[in-house]
């Protein structure tokens, strides 16, 4: 597809819009309010990857690459057909064919930055005054694409906040953390691409994960390598088809195939909600306990639906004494025993484990390691399958991102410009003019009206100019600027 298509319909004539003599057109990005209660923060994440691959693979791909009379009869065949003949010229798309590049700097923090909400993330201009228009003509490109990795990896930041605040207050194994978030949601997203974003966010706060592409997507655009490093792992693990494939009557004669023959030794995940949970619980799993024990490795087991903060912490209004109203990691505890770690709370014995992979949410995720704690157990007994239940149930207005000019040259003349809605309640407020960001004790501010020389000073440093990415980096410099 010709790259000039990715953009909203509005935008094609834009550049007839602004006032004659328009030179440059000076945009951020900036996430302007949270919708999730206590997060006042955003990490920043993808803006490599969309250089990369917008603005440089697919841009030489599907534009320049191409024959300047071929891209020029592609975009007039589109827009004549979509806003009808004569409605605007063509010359422009011919000028940047022949330029040969994009004539755009973006100059923005370090990727796994934590971006205070109404504070920029990165600039837009142009650099040649003749395309003052494609500045904000990629506005809706880069929206669609940045959104959504700045999201999940703000989220998957919130869970290892939430995983090292309850193992340093139940003093379990702070060196499981980093696998005790694994990321299921690669079948719940909205297409291949938003699973590698979303999966690869993940994954700077965590190593555990499903999303197979996800490790790809890092190794091809944040210089990873798997050869050298922890990017991505998982575990075998079974699912409904193979368990209901062994019967209903021989669901224990699967299991003890599954940790026997099959997997001997090593990890193994097996779902364990196929039919009924509970007795598995208390008759298979005891039944098994010997052979469990005698493994090298662990055994876990998986509830996959029901509520999950029941399942695993109990229910207080199930009768007394019924592994309902205990949960399964007491359950579990009651028949393989455990340790205490230095602070005093239960820990499950090496041999068996347990995951929840289904509706985890942060709320959850709290709510059950405050309960085990409560119970006398670390928070680091579960594992927790985060799913497009978290993953997908967010929007760009989740931490209202919006890329909006604040600056533009006319004839030579800078002119400071900004809206503020009388009808809006502050959060379509704009900065005013061209901006700088500097860092104080630890967290970023913004500060907007300044000269062209305090702009080119401060946290914001050029990552792409003219068609070249200036300036990158990797998976292990944004995971170590995200350490807890």
């Amino acid at each position: 597809m010709n790259t000039l298509h990715y953009t909203d319909g509005y935008k094609v004539d834009h550049r007839s819009q602004y006032p004659e003599g328009t030179e440059m057109v000076y945009s951020n990005w900036t996430p302007r309010k949270s919708r999730i209660s206590g997060i006042n923060e955003v990490v920043f994440f993808g803006l490599q990857y969309f250089i990369k691959k917008y603005l440089i693979e697919d841009f030489d791909k599907n534009f320049f690459s191409k024959k300047s009379s071929e891209v020029v009869h592609e975009y007039k065949s589109r827009i004549e057909a979509y806003l009808g003949p004569g409605a605007i010229t063509y010359d422009h798309v011919e000028s940047l064919h022949k330029l040969g590049y994009l004539p755009v700097e973006i100059k923005a923090v370090p990727e796994g930055s934590k971006v205070p909400i109404r504070v920029a993330m990165f600039t837009v201009k142009n650099t040649i005054p003749e395309f003052f228009w494609i500045t904000n003509f990629l506005e809706t490109i880069l929206s669609c694409v940045i959104w959504m990795p700045c999201t999940s990896a703000t989220i998957s930041h919130e869970y290892q906040k939430i995983l090292y605040k309850y193992q340093v207050e139940t003093g379990g194994d702070a060196e499981f953390v980093p696998f005790q978030a694994h990321d299921f949601s690669f079948r719940g997203m909205p297409g291949l691409e938003a699973a590698m974003m979303s999966g690869a966010a993940h994954l700077l706060n965590f190593s555990g994960t499903d999303t197979i592409p996800a490790i790809d997507f890092l190794e091809k655009y944040y210089g990873a390598n798997a050869k050298n490093e922890l990017i991505g792992v998982s575990v075998p693990a079974t699912e409904h088809s193979v368990m209901c494939m062994g019967t209903e009557l021989n669901e224990i004669g699967t299991f003890k195939r599954l940790i026997k023959e099959v997997y001997p030794k090593g990890i193994v995940s097996i779902v364990s909600d196929t039919w009924d949970f509970w007795k598995v619980i208390t008759e298979y799993i005891p039944a098994l306990k010997d052979q469990i024990l005698s493994r090298d490795g662990k055994v876990v087991i998986r509830p996959d639906s029901g509520d999950p903060v029941k399942i695993i912490c109990g229910d207080p209004e199930a009768d007394t004494d019924t592994p309902e109203f205990k949960g399964a990691v007491e359950c579990l505890y009651e028949i393989f025993g455990g340790t205490e770690t230095e602070k005093g709370f239960k820990t499950l014995d090496p041999h068996i484990g347990l995951i929840y992979g289904d509706s985890i949410t942060l709320e959850r995720c709290d709510q059950i390691c405050e309960r085990l704690k409560n119970k006398g157990f670390a928070s680091t007994n579960v594992v927790f399958g985060v799913g497009s239940y978290t993953y997908q149930y967010v929007t760009r207005d989740t931490f209202g991102f919006a890329m909006k000019a604040t600056y533009g040259v006319v004839n030579g003349e800078g002119r400071e410009i900004f809206k503020n809605p009388k009808t809006d309640d502050g959060t379509k407020i704009s900065a005013k003019g061209l901006i700088k960001l500097v860092k104080e004790n630890d967290k970023i501010s913004m500060i907007d009206q300044v000269s062209e020389e305090e702009e080119n000073q401060g946290l914001l440093a050029t990552v792409y100019k003219n068609g070249v990415l200036t300036r990158s980096t990797t998976l292990k410099e944004i995971r170590d600027r995200l350490k807890i």
